[in-house]
């Protein structure tokens, strides 16, 4: 990555109107905790995929193997090849399903590792690989539907299903696997139905003769919460980036959430009573009020939903948004903060002086969850890199 002043592009960051801020130290705090939790025989695959819940896919791939991580996980194959093209040569595994022939030989040629939902799915696998010639079985993951009802061969018939993929000689069965529907519940009756469901499907598997050289179940909400679950990999999604998928799970490790929104004040006015504001006037003001407009709004992830009903940090001090958010801008009442100028920075997500917003805060007023929150900052705000060191703090460009 580069300094501010290393490249004369950086200048002009400094003038962006908003940016994500995301802090490679806080993944890598991240994956230590994690990793506490689990045995030595026990992986970690770091889930990026969806540019690793907007933080920067490659920059939080780097930092979390650095960590312990050594497993990435990503839905789709482009996903997997901008990892290799950066150089990334640790095991991929690609989460979502992938039939035809064109994203096989992009699997094998890229030396990613594909799920295989089905029996038809395996064969037209192995037709292709066929085809391919003379090379190593590609490593393949078997994915068994527990209960999520979603990607997966039912666990009823996953002994055949793995007795099909093993007679296959082009390919090689990696790791068997299945995902968890209710893992963040405090009940955790259906978490424990599926696990043995799983359990259950692995030993007949095994009475086969076929012993997976993997077994994994546990997202990150069973990661934090039931060390049975861990097998022989956990993958960790949402806790790698700092948040928790429950709150009661926030004392089982110590998170840190590793990306902040900003943006620019870019006009300060004042407006008298009764004048409304913004789109639909859904906020009039009942005083004069200083208003201060920010260069942020739903087109960069900032869900139109919370109009109204947010606050922003501006020096330190909470500051409610008001007025409908609109495509590029949203206004903020800034009555409070003396002298405001354009240019100053607000924070939208993330922490100023005592004050923190976070991202389970939005997902709480719509009704969401966070993993949407995350994911859905666009890519027109630069993602930089935040170091902080003891003291002052560097600002390196592109996540």
């Amino acid at each position: 990555m580069l300094s501010w002043d290393q490249s004369p592009s950086l200048a002009l960051m400094r003038q962006e109107r908003a940016w994500v801020e995301v802090n490679p130290a806080a993944i890598a705090h991240n994956v230590r905790q994690i990793r506490s939790l689990l045995s030595n025989r026990t992986e970690l695959m770091a889930v990026v995929k969806a540019d690793a819940y907007g933080h920067g896919a490659i920059t939080v791939a780097q930092t979390a193997l650095q960590a312990g991580a050594t497993w990435l996980g990503v839905a789709t194959i482009p996903e997997g090849i901008e990892l290799r093209e950066a150089g990334i040569d640790a095991p991929i595994l690609v989460l979502g399903a992938h039939h035809m022939p064109e994203q096989i030989r992009a699997i094998a040629r890229w030396q990613l590792q594909p799920t295989l939902c089905t029996p038809r799915q395996a064969l037209i696998f192995s037709e292709v690989m066929g085809e391919l010639g003379d090379r190593d079985p590609l490593a393949v993951h078997l994915k068994l539907d527990t209960g999520m009802s979603r990607l997966g061969t039912l666990w009823q018939e996953a002994a055949e299903f793995a007795q099909l993929v093993q007679g296959l000689p082009s390919l090689r069965i990696a790791s068997v696997y299945s995902h968890l529907a209710t893992a963040e519940a405090p009940d955790q009756t259906v978490a424990k139905q599926q696990q043995q469901r799983f359990e259950t499907a692995v030993a007949q598997i095994q009475a086969l003769g076929i012993i997976p050289p993997r077994l994994h179940l546990a997202n990150s909400a069973a990661t934090l919460t039931d060390s049975t679950l861990h097998y022989d990999m956990v993958r960790a999604g949402l806790a790698l980036y700092g948040l928790y998928p429950a709150s009661h799970l926030n004392r089982v490790v110590n998170l840190k959430p590793a990306l902040q929104v900003k943006a620019r004040v870019t006009q300060v006015k004042t407006i008298q009573p009764g004048v409304g504001v913004s789109y639909g006037h859904r906020f009039v003001s009942d005083r004069e009020t200083q208003i201060a407009v920010v260069g942020i709004g739903y087109a960069d992830g900032v869900p139109r939903n919370l109009s109204n009903k947010i606050s922003v940090l501006v020096r330190g001090q909470r500051v409610p948004q008001i007025g409908a958010v609109t495509m590029d801008q949203l206004m903020i009442d800034v009555s409070t903060i003396a002298d405001l100028r354009e240019g100053e920075v607000v924070t939208l997500l993330g922490r100023d002086g005592d004050q923190f917003i976070s991202a389970d805060d939005w997902a709480n007023t719509l009704g969401t969850i966070s993993w949407e929150i995350l994911c859905d900052f666009k890519h027109r705000l630069p993602r930089i890199a935040v170091s902080q060191p003891l003291g002052d703090r560097t600002l390196e460009f592109n996540v």
